[in-house]
Order: structure tokens, then sequence, then C-alpha cells
């Protein structure tokens, strides 16, 4: 697991340069306000996308572990279906909402009325953001050396175009442009990496989209597990992508795009430990399918302490170093980003605590407590948000939303950590741990 994980890590740490360079360059061409206005556009699609589409990759690995391990081509096929036609169900609807909403909410958000008929067109997108299938099936295939080689496809083609687009003074419709085609091409790749990987075992022999069997057939509650996994993961977008939409919405272009670097780097911070969760997910599957609760139980305090520690660590090393290097990388105007930067370095420290928390209640049946944590801390957290977000006072504003995230991510934290201290605590066989079970959910 962890080999697969530091397999990623190499992918994303490019990635995560390439990426930094590509949007230090869009800073410069662009300027603080018209940068705002891109990553306002793109993070709105971004959370459209996630709202709409199904978390399927966890539904294929789930689901497709058992067929594949006993060489049931037939019902692996037959989850690899399921989760394409949700995919393509997801895409439809993402982008009818997103076209919906721009003519809806567009001048809300801070957009200038010209760029609309743009921004319509740049919905399309989303049709290139769901990609949960070809992700399923590399991960459960161990073949994350294919998904860290395309984790930087999309920065690489943002960086050359950003650089083309800044030295002929081309202005914030090419880097739309620009960020769509870097979708795009990932998009592209991720698809023909999973085709080949598939086609290598003879997974696709015979495949049909339409095989004249109930979409469900033979996976029991998948049905319920998809929408809770759903469910929680849209929950997840109001940690992640809300937080720029309503500083968008409330202090405007700026600020967001002040909002979005500050994000960019506790992004950096919390992506090493990230990256072990879809490692961590095939691990935890087949743990929860041999009934090795001991086995659970060490590798989450493991991970829980490695990752805890190391960007505990970081994060003091942030402290010293973070406003000399904002503004040498993003350029002076984007120093003023540095004190919402530390809070949202805080609470991403938070998340990397709680890393392996999440994946394990779902892996082991409780996906559905798991969404009602979430879910109860997320009603909490939006109206705190927008409160801190409006005020004046010295706790409002930008730094207003960085202690909201703080306060969000903390009392996340322990809901998940007592949800999970409470399942150990119960008798060996009294939690669900089959695929149906953890369908259900665990009540």
């Amino acid at each position: 697991m962890l080999g697969n994980a530091g397999i990623l890590l190499g992918g994303k740490l490019v990635n995560a340069v390439v990426s930094t360079a590509a949007l230090a360059i869009a800073a410069r061409a662009l300027g603080v306000e018209s940068l705002g206005v891109l990553i306002l556009v793109h993070a709105y699609m971004q959370t459209v996308s996630d709202l709409s589409k199904f978390q399927s990759w966890q539904a294929v690995i789930h689901y497709g572990t058992a067929p594949l391990q006993d060489g049931r081509t037939a019902d692996f096929q037959q989850v690899f279906r399921f989760s394409l036609s949700l995919d393509a169900i997801s895409a439809i609807a993402g982008l009818l909402i997103a076209v919906g909403g721009i003519w809806l909410v567009g001048s809300s958000l801070g957009w200038p009325e010209t760029l609309r008929p743009q921004m319509s067109l740049y919905a399309f997108i989303i049709c290139f953001l769901v990609s949960a299938t070809p992700t399923g099936v590399l991960r459960l295939m161990d073949r994350f050396d294919l998904i860290a080689a395309q984790s930087s496809i999309e920065s690489w083609v943002r960086l050359v175009g950003a650089a083309l687009a800044w030295k002929y003074g081309a202005g914030l419709s090419s880097f739309l442009l620009i960020w769509f085609l870097g979708q795009v091409a990932a998009f592209g790749f991720l698809f023909a990496a999973a085709a080949w990987a598939l086609h290598s075992r003879q997974l696709l022999a015979g495949f049909r989209l339409r095989s004249g069997r109930p979409l469900a057939e033979g996976m029991p509650g998948i049905w319920s597990f998809v929408w809770s996994t759903n469910f929680n993961s849209s929950l997840g977008t109001a940690f992640t992508q809300l937080g720029t939409l309503m500083v968008g919405a409330l202090l405007g272009a700026r600020e967001a795009a002040l909002y979005r670097i500050a994000r960019q780097v506790a992004n950096a911070l919390a992506k090493p430990a990230k990256l072990v969760v879809p490692a961590l997910y095939p691990e935890l599957a087949r743990l929860a399918q041999s009934g090795d609760r001991h086995g659970l139980r060490k590798l989450v305090v493991q991970l829980t302490l490695a990752g805890g520690g190391l960007a505990t660590g970081l994060l003091l090393i942030a402290l010293l170093v973070g406003k000399p290097a904002l503004g040498w990388i993003m350029g002076p105007e984007f120093v003023a980003a540095h004190p919402v930067m530390l809070w949202l370095l805080a609470s991403a420290v938070i998340g990397i605590w709680a890393v392996p928390l999440e994946p394990l209640l779902i892996s082991t049946g409780l996906a559905a407590p798991a969404f009602r944590a979430r879910l109860g801390v997320t009603l909490l957290y939006v109206p705190l948000l927008y409160l801190l977000v409006a005020s004046d006072g010295d706790w409002g504003g930008l730094r207003g939303a960085g202690l909201a995230s703080v306060l969000g991510m903390a009392l996340l934290f322990l809901s998940q950590f007592w949800l999970v201290r409470r399942w150990f605590q119960r008798p060996p066989g009294s939690g669900p741990l089959t695929p149906s079970a953890r369908a259900a959910g665990y009540q």
C-alpha cells in the first residue's frame, strides 16, 4: 500500500511543482482580478461536478474485488458497466446544472456578463471531470504507476499554454481555453490507460455497454452504497470549492484569488498524506473482506501517527518561511494571502490526522454513519463560513474563512474518530464487513 502511495507521491510532487508554476504564470499574465475570475469559474465547474457525480470508483473496488480475484469476468464487467452508466448520467446532469447556473447566479459571483457565452462553453469541462470508473479500474488492478503518469498531464498542458498566452499577451478567454484543454488531455489519457489495462488482462472480451441484464444485478445493496458515498463526497465539497465561491460572492474576485492561492499551498501540504487514500481503499477492502480487525486497527493507527506527525512538522516550517516564499513564487500582490494561508494550513493538518478514518468507515460498512457525521458538520460549517466571511471585525473576511475551515475540520475529525473508536469497541462479528453490509451501512 505504501509502495503504491509512493508511486502516486512521485507523480503528485511533479504535478504540484508544475501546477504552481502554471498558476504563477497566470497570476502575472492576468493580474489578481482576472485570475480571480478564472479561479471562480473553474471552482464553480468543479463544485457542480463534485455535487453531481457519483464516487463510482469506490463501487468498482468494493464490488469488483471479489469477481476479479475469482476470475469471474462477466460479473466484473457488470460492475464496470454499472459504474460507466453512473459516470455518463453524472456528466449530463452536471452539464445541464452548470449552464443553467451560469445565467442564474453568475453575476452574484463576480463574473463579467460579457464572458457568459464563453463560460457556457467552458461548462463542457464537466464531461471531462467525471472519470471515476477508469480511476477505480486502475486502482483495483494495482496500476498506480499509470495514475501517477496521468496526474501531471493537465498541469503540463496548462503550464505550456499559460507561458505562450503570457508571451503573446492573451486574455482571460485564452486561459479558460487552456484550462479546458488540460482537463481534456488528462481525461483522455486516463481512459486510454484503463482500457489498455483491462485489455491486457482480457477483461474486455465480449463486453457490451448493454448486456440485457438489470444494471444492478448481482450487486446487492449497490444503490444504497453509491448514494451514501455520493452524498458523503458531495458534502466534502463544502471544505474545498465552497470556500472559494463564498469568498468570491461576498468579497469579490480579488479576494477569491488570494483565498485560492492560500488553498493551493494548504493542499500542497496535505497532498502527500491524501495520496495514501487511493492506495488505502483496496487494502482496507481486502482486510475487511477477511474480517481482520487487528490489521485494520494497526493500519489506521500507523497512518494517523505518521501522517499527522509529519504534517505538524511541515506546518511549523511554513510558519517560518511561508510569507517570503509566497511573494517570491506568486508575486508581491499575493503576499496578502499569507494570514488566511496559515489558517488553511492548520485546517489541512487536522485533515491529515483524519486521513484514514473515513476510508475505514466506508470499507467496514459505516458509510451511512460517516455520511451523517459529515452532514451534521457541514450544516454547521456553511452558515459559520458565511457569517465569518461577511463579518467586518478582526476575525472576518479572508481570515474568517480560514478560521471557519479550522473549526469545521476539527469537528469533522472528532466525529469520525468517535465513530471509529465506537466500532472497534464492539465485539468481533457485530459490525458488517461484507460488501452487501458495507453497502447498507452500519446502523
